[in-house]
């Protein structure tokens, strides 16, 4: 088969620049074409093969992530029904959130087809008689179970740990270890860090950092870890992401002889989602699905598009489950692995998200570790100022968000819809450390427009 690059002679890098800087009549290339993110990463015009640094050593499967649906278990008969009808309508996997540690969950998971459907188990409290239960459900039904647990999460995001009877939560983690083989029982709330505010390379370096916590404190880690992450619009940026975590995970497990590969649930951020115009939300989850896909997501959770102020509701997580169901079998996202080889540009920001998190968790760990520049404060701060900053561009009219900042409808009236109070809540109560807040950029503002409103 002939070749047709060989009718073509080959252009380098520098020929290409040549040309633009003629096709710009005089402006400066730096200035007018390259811009800087907020990572401190310059993105150029275009890639070249001149330039290339290598294939990042990755595997990512596209064609096996698993549509999962998120249910918050109240009724243990309505939420089991719940689950089979969003199976029967195209979910591969679902994610109960449980709040009591005596719920029943031989009976939540009845005539759910274990062997088939992935189950994530959000447990807002601690319990090794709990995951024992789940642990013995899987082994005898031959399920795929993963229970989320992140004592280090809860601390960030609550202020204090779970309460147990035993001396700490790692201990708890120890004994948990100790007392199961079938399922996975750590996890890292990642997705806490982006909806606070944090940039990409924060991200990266707080969710390594804070699972080599976890390596660090628990004896034995013999199933994988799962990061729970967020993603946002910054499509190939967030495409990076992804893969510079996977990276660096792999480098840093290997260290602990961990040779499992993380396990990644994705769901789009929340940071850039709007109450006013809440129809582009469903824009914003789609391109942050992709981007999901496209980085290597093991399973995807999306956003229903009325999530902020709207109770779960069987029509907002029938649009969420369809966006991804459109993007599998109808967009072909699913049919080839590691789509992303072969892009300079994907690579090039890989590498560069990569190199920065890395340094960032090296410095992290030469200062005491992630807990103690927790407990400092520290995490917090740096995380406030990368917030702020993009606060600051958003109310400046920098950061767009269509239908909220840019191109407002003045008639959209959204008081009499609020059944969730869909801003910052205020809590007063005694905590160890100050908890990250999680925050969208829009709140100020829809605040200042309800109170409009007659």
């Amino acid at each position: 088969m002939k070749n047709l690059f060989q009718d073509f002679n080959p252009i380098s890098s520098k020929q290409w620049k040549q040309k633009i800087q003629f096709e710009l009549n005089g402006a400066d290339y730096n200035e007018t074409l390259i811009w800087n993110s907020p990572e401190d990463i310059q993105v150029k015009p275009f890639y070249h093969k001149d330039e290339f640094q290598g294939a990042s050593d990755l595997n990512t499967k596209a064609s096996e992530f698993k549509i999962c649906q998120n249910i918050f278990v109240h009724d243990l008969k309505k939420s089991n029904l719940r689950a089979i009808d969003s199976i029967n309508r195209g979910a591969e996997s679902i994610r109960f959130t449980i709040e009591y540690e005596n719920t029943d969950v031989a009976k939540l998971l009845e005539n759910i087809p274990l062997e088939k459907v992935t189950i994530y188990f959000n447990l807002t409290f601690i319990s090794i008689d709990f995951v024992k239960k789940l642990d013995a459900i899987a082994k005898q039904q031959n399920a795929t179970i993963f229970c989320t647990l992140d004592p280090i999460g809860q601390l960030a995001k609550d202020g204090n740990w779970f309460t147990t009877k035993e001396k700490n939560n790692f201990e708890t983690l120890n004994l948990i270890s100790a007392a199961t083989t079938h399922i996975s029982f750590i996890s890292i709330d990642g997705g806490l860090y982006q909806n606070a505010g944090a940039n990409m390379v924060q991200q990266i370096a707080y969710i390594l950092a804070h699972a080599n916590e976890y390596f660090n404190r628990i004896t034995k880690i013999n199933q994988p870890i799962v990061f729970e992450i967020s993603v946002g619009t910054n499509y190939f940026f967030e495409i990076a992401k992804l893969r510079a975590l996977r990276l660096l995970f792999n480098v840093i497990a290997k260290e602990y002889n961990h040779n499992l590969d993380c396990h990644l649930l994705v769901s789009p951020t929340k940071r850039n989602k709007t109450l006013y115009d809440y129809n582009v939300n469903m824009l914003r989850t789609t391109t942050e699905c992709m981007s999901a896909i496209l980085g290597g997501a093991d399973a995807i959770a999306n956003l229903p598009y009325d999530a902020l102020y709207h109770k779960d509701n069987e029509f907002g997580d029938r649009i969420a489950r369809n966006q991804l169901l459109i993007l599998k079998h109808e967009s072909y996202f699913d049919k080839v692995n590691n789509p992303t080889d072969g892009s300079y540009y994907i690579e090039n920001l890989t590498h560069q998200l990569a190199e920065k998190a890395l340094t960032l968790f090296k410095d992290i760990e030469a200062n005491g570790g992630f807990l103690k520049q927790l407990n400092d404060g520290i995490i917090k701060r740096k995380i406030q100022e990368s917030a702020d900053k993009e606060q600051e561009l958003f109310d400046a009219g920098k950061e767009i968000l269509l239908g909220t900042n840019k191109y407002p409808n003045k008639k959209d009236r959204m008081k009499d819809n609020l059944e969730l109070f869909p801003f910052v809540k205020i809590k007063p109560r005694k905590t160890l450390i100050t908890p990250l807040i999680e925050k969208r950029l829009a709140e100020k503002l829809e605040q200042e427009r309800l109170k409009e409103e007659n």
